[in-house]
């Protein structure tokens, strides 16, 4: 058996991923961020994620790792940690002043780069992506519903 005569559907989205991934990254760098200071300030500005648990699974992390994120956003001012009252186990988080400025700085980046991939595309193209990368999420999704 030869090597296959296409390349593979799914190395063709890891390739595509890390390079749309590191260009994602650099656009958020030039506006003072990275991508894990944006998802952690998307999460908070939301406001639906204001325990640290909820924020770590809503960001896809584990918790040390958002913990050390937290950290530096902490001492980078952008964010405030505090203990909830009702449960002091739990803590909350919110932005600051400085964090909601960082959150429209990057904003206006992702808005920027969001417009640079749908420029590529048709609106027609882009509807087809959509669908298409939800059959594929459909075919690799190993989760079961009861």
């Amino acid at each position: 058996m030869g090597p296959p005569t296409t390349e593979p559907i799914g190395l063709q989205l890891i390739r595509t991923a890390k390079l749309l991934s590191r260009a994602f990254d650099e656009a958020l760098t030039e506006a003072g961020g990275t991508l894990p200071s944006w998802q952690i300030l998307v999460a908070v500005k939301g406001q639906q994620h204001g325990a640290q648990r909820e924020l770590a699974a809503a960001v896809g992390v584990e918790g040390p790792t958002l913990t050390h994120h937290l950290n530096r956003l902490e001492r980078d001012g952008w964010v405030r940690r505090s203990r909830d009252p009702a449960n002091r186990r739990v803590h909350r988080v919110v932005l600051t002043e400085a964090g909601e400025a960082a959150f429209f700085a990057m904003l206006g980046a992702v808005r920027t780069f969001d417009e640079r991939l749908r420029g590529a595309l048709t609106e027609r193209q882009l509807a087809e992506l959509e669908r298409c990368l939800g059959r594929l999420r459909n075919a690799v999704d190993t989760v079961t519903e009861p």
